[in-house]
């Protein structure tokens, strides 16, 4: 199957993927923050990449430029739970998820998800390689 690495800063949420992915038949490779996660894709490049938006650090969306121009064609699922309450502006609310696609997103998932949803969506994105 493929090779799937999820970056996700909550090490709960991280496990819990590993979990679903493996159970799918895939081989996983995970990281608490952006620049571990793209140490290990420089390092073994992956079939599809999951990331969350909203990490301490490198953002998922700088993330998912970098993945980009390390590898152009990799498949990159954006996780996000939606902007941040904390964060006020004078625009209306942008929803990161819909940058990410703008930026070259392959797919974007909401969290919290439901494990069919993510299971298909990952398959379907796997198949298309």
């Amino acid at each position: 199957m493929a090779r799937i690495l999820v970056i996700d800063d909550d090490q709960e949420v991280l496990s819990v993927i590993r979990r679903i992915v493996e159970d799918a038949g895939h081989t996983v490779s995970t990281a608490l923050d952006a620049e571990g996660g793209l140490a290990q894709f420089r390092a073994e490049p992956h079939d599809l990449v999951l990331c969350d938006v909203f990490m301490p650090g490198k953002s998922g969306i700088a993330t998912l430029k970098e993945l980009r121009l390390l590898s152009p064609g990799v498949r990159v699922i954006v996780m996000s739970g939606g902007t941040p309450s904390h964060i006020e502006t004078e625009t209306p609310a942008v929803d990161l998820r819909d940058l990410a696609r703008l930026l070259g997103a392959t797919d974007t998932i909401a969290k919290p998800f439901r494990i069919a949803d993510l299971v298909a969506m990952i398959d379907r994105h796997v198949r298309v390689r």
